[in-house]
């Protein structure tokens, strides 16, 4: 009686996908321990199967592999399958539709003037309704159509970025320190004093602002650095000015920007 011992290796590609209510670190850092994801099976393989027959001669003949070619086929055929029926569920589309998240039609930000050499740069900045940055726009002054054009589709790639997930920490790693003309000292931000290029202003700016690198500011913040959000029981009027302000331009110090009208009275006649 001959005995055969069969190893076969198959690869299996599938993904999981999750359903968020907002895109954040604090989501993005649980979403390993959730188990209320769709899995969807892309594709699977026949790597490697070998064949060894027990107790047997060097001239005996190898073994016939239209066993394992059947099992690969029907196995393929069931992935083709379960790949077209995935395709026809509408839950393809709605993924594809809510992976970015568009930015509200009235929405706040702030715009920074600013001079690196002889140059001007603009800065404009808007924002989702809870405060982060969603879109960027780049204005210069005394370039070449060629410049301008490159650093407003350089700007809108960014904001597409932004609004597909893509962590404004990972720009800001990426451009801090890039070195091109113009560049030298910056007039007019409070907090930058010189820059190495127009991306190393825009990006140390967004990360003050944004982020609270306070390491990649020339200068101290003026007011506190508080964190407003670590305090418990923030009132109600605070909670209201978060919502209408910028957080970029506050850069964050909500309390400081506040101005004190407790000394004012003024008389508000309601109906009842």
């Amino acid at each position: 009686m001959k005995k055969f011992v069969v190893e076969t290796y198959y690869t299996c590609t599938f993904k999981t996908v999750h359903t968020l209510n907002n895109l954040d670190d604090t989501e993005l850092s649980k979403i390993d321990q959730r188990n209320d994801g769709e899995v969807e099976v892309i594709d699977v393989k026949l790597n490697n199967r070998k064949t060894k027959k027990i107790g047997a001669k060097k001239d005996d003949k190898p073994f016939n592999d239209n066993f394992g070619k059947n099992l690969s086929q029907n196995i393929t055929e069931q992935v083709k399958k379960t790949k077209g029926e995935l395709r026809e569920k509408p839950i393809q589309s709605k993924i594809k539709n809510n992976a970015r998240f568009k930015m509200p039609d009235r929405r706040k930000g702030y715009i920074q003037k600013a001079q690196i050499g002889d140059h001007k740069v603009y800065l404009h900045t808007g924002e989702y309704d809870d405060g982060k940055i969603g879109e960027i726009f780049i204005d210069t002054n005394k370039e070449g159509e060629l410049v301008k054009a490159m650093m407003n589709n350089f700007a809108i790639a960014i904001s597409l970025g932004l609004q597909y997930g893509v962590p404004l920490e990972e720009y800001v790693d990426a451009f801090i320190d890039t070195k091109f003309e113009p560049s030298g000292n910056v007039i007019g931000n409070d907090r930058i004093l010189s820059a190495s290029s127009i991306l190393d202003y825009v990006f140390r700016e967004l990360a003050i602002s944004y982020l609270g690198k306070e390491e990649l500011a020339h200068t101290p913040s003026i007011v506190s650095t508080k964190n407003v959000n670590a305090v418990d029981g923030d009132d109600k009027f605070l909670k209201i000015v978060k919502n209408i302000t910028s957080k970029g331009f506050v850069r964050s110090n909500y309390e400081e920007k506040l101005v004190d009208l407790s000394d004012v009275r003024i008389n508000l006649k309601t109906k009842n």
